[in-house]
């Protein structure tokens, strides 16, 4: 991985990249995010997304350094770091595309093992073989750095789905065996939109005078891309379910934590007594079989918060081979992180689900559009005392 890639999967190496990088995150970020200079140069995005994705570092942490740094300058980046609230919001409120999903990909790997055309073309474009300089190189990059420019994601994901015309879950699922930051959520729904699923009838389409510009001129794809696709569309409605409760016992408490929250010292937990800590590996299960850089990334994660934990609550911390072990392990009721809409969902069964404020209070405004949560954005920092 390039020395500027380097994610050591701990909470203290998350902060001290958040602090290094808080100077940039005003006007530089909001002038340079959008451009992916290669692999071998300093990136205008944050770089914060595999630490966020965890929860290692947590949203209101970013949000506070950049407005405390930055004041309105930081709008984009706060704007930013909401995008995956919001799309963690909307689907848990929307559980049934995480469903669908699912049997999309199960669906297309059924048609990579009977239709050899399929196959080939799928095969080359994960290894980078199809030609087309730009998303080879990209592919390549991917599974080299487990990371990718958040600019570069569209342009890949759209290239996938209109110039090769290849079934969008597995290139989802591709993203998902690679990436670092990877959730259900942000990826899922992250390539819905760029096929014109998530806003029926609005897609995104790479382009090459786009492409050229925003990576320096590396790549100018002119006349190898569908520049003219019609978006993707489905059949069915999307229905809207209802935020599920959250609520904290008192008294003594056994605490499960799993990859999606891993700051275990600032769960709501006023009121209880920890008697006893234990983490549950979820997130290799996403795409069936992660790449190894990626279940360590979030083993070594989970670790880290079992040892924190330990200090902080001063018991024992272990670590669960699987959610079937929580009741043997329990000596009483059990507290769990919230278990977003995913793989970690049914580890909300174990127990009773805490709700961050951060979510409480950002969930009920990302039901539809994201504009309908930015809007909200002021209120929602100026509420849970960020500004």
């Amino acid at each position: 991985m390039h020395p500027s890639r380097t994610f050591t999967p701990t909470r203290s190496s998350g902060l001290a990249r958040l602090e290094t990088l808080a100077p940039k995150l005003g006007r530089a970020y909001a002038a340079g995010r959008n451009t992916d200079h290669g692999p071998d140069h300093a990136q205008g995005a944050s770089l914060l997304s595999p630490w966020l994705r965890h929860r290692l570092i947590l949203e209101q942490e970013a949000v506070q350094i950049a407005e405390r740094h930055h004041g309105p300058a930081a709008e984009k980046f706060i704007q930013e770091v909401f995008w995956r609230t919001y799309f963690k919001g909307w689907l848990e409120t929307h559980p049934v595309v995480w469903d669908r999903y699912r049997d999309g990909a199960a669906r297309g790997r059924n048609r990579l093992a009977t239709e050899s055309g399929l196959r080939k073309q799928h095969d080359a474009a994960c290894a980078g073989q199809t030609g087309i300089e730009c998303f080879d190189a990209w592919a390549q990059e991917l599974v080299a750095t487990n990371w990718l420019h958040n600019h570069t994601r569209m342009w890949f994901a759209s290239i996938w789905i209109f110039t090769l015309r290849l079934p969008w879950e597995l290139g989802a699922a591709f993203f998902l065996r690679h990436l670092l930051d990877g959730d259900a959520a942000s990826n899922t729904l992250s390539w819905r939109w760029v096929a014109g699923l998530h806003t029926p009838g609005k897609h995104y389409v790479a382009r090459a005078e786009n492409i050229a510009r925003y990576t320096d001129g590396r790549f100018n794809p002119s006349g190898e891309l569908d520049e003219a696709p019609d978006p993707l569309d489905e059949a069915w409605p999307t229905p809207t379910v209802r935020l599920a409760d959250s609520a904290v016992p008192r008294g003594d408490v056994w605490l499960l934590l799993h990859d999606e929250d891993l700051c275990p010292e600032s769960l709501p937990l006023d009121g209880c007594t920890v008697r006893g800590v234990a983490g549950v590996l979820t997130h290799p299960a996403i795409a069936g079989a992660c790449s190894a850089p990626v279940t360590a990334f979030a083993s070594m994660a989970l670790q880290d918060a079992l040892e924190r934990a330990q200090m902080h609550f001063g018991v024992p911390a272990t670590l669960l081979d699987k959610a079937d072990a929580v009741r043997e392990w329990a000596g009483g009721p059990v507290v769990v992180p919230y278990a977003p809409v995913g793989p970690a969902q049914e580890l909300g069964a174990c127990g009773t689900m805490v709700r961050r404020a951060w979510d409480s209070v950002s969930w009920p405004h990302a039901t539809r559009g994201y504009f309908g949560l930015r809007t909200k954005i002021p209120g929602i920092t100026r509420s849970l005392g960020l500004i």
